[in-house]
C-alpha cells in the first residue's frame, strides 16, 4: 500500500469517527456530473467515463448503507442528455441498463424509476420496470434512478396527473383551482410517498441544480464537490455528511 493511500484511509476513518450519525440525512439526491470531463482528463473515451461513473454508484450505495441513509436519488440521464449525439447516448443507455440490472440483482436495494418512461427505448423501459418489480419487497435503501428525468417535466406530469384524476371523479376545474394545495401536487410527483431530499450533492464543481428535483428540493441543503463523479471518494462523501450535520436547517423560519 502506498503512503498516500494509507494517509487517505486514516483521514477517512477520522472523518467517519467524528460523524454525528443522529444528524445524517435520510434522503440524499446526487447529480452525477463530470463523467466526460474525467474521461478527457485521464485520456479515455466518453464511454469509459460513463462506465467508471457506473462503478462509482455501487460504491456510493455501500457508503450510504454504512451511514444509515434511507433513500438515494441518482440523476443518471436527464431529458436534455437525450439530445446528445446518438453515438454517445446509445452506449450511455446501455451502461445505465447494466447498472440498473446490477442494482436489482444485488438484493439489498429497492429500485424505483423516476422520469418519463416513454422517452426511453423499449429495452430500457423493460429493464426499469423489471428492476422495480423484482426489488419491491427488498428492505434496504430505496434507490431512485432518475433516467429520462427533468424537474420541470416532473411538475408538468404531476399537474397533468392531478387534473386527470380529479376529472375522473367529476370535479370541476374552478373547484379544483379554489381548493388546490401543495400536498395535492406532491401526491402526483414521481417520488410521491417519499421524504424530500435532505441533502443534494453535485460533483464536478458546477454550482447549479439544472432542474434536479425542483419541487422536492425547496428546503434541501446543497453540497457542491469539485471532483468529477468517477473520482468521488468515500472521504468526499463523508465530508458532505459532516458539512450537512453542522448546518442548522430553518425551513424558512
Amino acid at each position: 500500500m502506498k503512503l498516500r493511500d494509507l494517509v487517505y484511509r486514516l483521514y477517512a476513518r477520522r472523518v467517519e469517527d467524528r460523524l454525528d450519525h443522529e444528524r445524517v440525512p435520510k434522503h440524499i439526491g446526487v447529480i452525477l456530473d463530470g463523467n466526460r470531463r474525467w474521461a478527457r482528463a485521464s485520456g479515455g473515451t466518453t464511454e469509459q467515463g460513463h462506465q467508471a461513473g457506473a462503478v462509482k454508484i455501487r460504491e456510493l450505495l455501500g457508503w450510504c448503507a454504512e451511514t444509515d441513509v434511507e433513500v438515494v436519488t441518482l440523476w443518471m440521464l436527464s431529458t436534455d442528455n437525450l439530445n446528445r449525439a446518438e453515438e454517445e447516448v446509445l452506449p450511455l443507455v446501455g451502461i445505465i441498463e447494466d447498472t440498473v440490472r446490477d442494482l436489482a440483482a444485488d438484493g439489498r436495494w429497492r429500485v424505483h424509476h423516476v422520469g418519463q418512461l416513454d422517452l426511453l427505448p423499449a429495452g430500457t423501459q423493460k429493464v426499469l420496470k423489471e428492476a422495480e418489480q423484482d426489488t419491491r419487497d427488498n428492505k434496504g435503501i430505496l434507490v431512485n434512478v432518475a433516467v429520462g428525468y427533468g424537474g420541470r417535466q416532473e411538475i408538468t406530469d404531476a399537474v397533468r396527473s392531478l387534473l386527470a384524476d380529479r376529472a375522473t371523479r367529476g370535479a370541476k376545474l374552478e373547484d379544483l383551482a379554489e381548493t388546490l394545495t401543495v400536498e395535492d401536487i406532491s401526491e402526483h410527483l414521481y417520488t410521491r410517498g417519499q421524504p424530500d431530499p435532505d441533502l443534494v450533492i453535485r460533483t464536478s464543481g458546477e454550482q447549479r441544480l439544472s432542474g434536479f428535483m425542483l419541487w422536492q428540493s425547496a428546503h434541501s441543503e446543497y453540497y457542491f464537490c469539485e471532483v468529477f463523479w468517477p473520482a468521488f471518494r468515500k472521504v468526499d462523501f463523508l465530508r458532505a455528511l459532516r458539512d450537512y450535520s453542522a448546518r442548522h436547517r430553518r425551513y424558512g423560519n
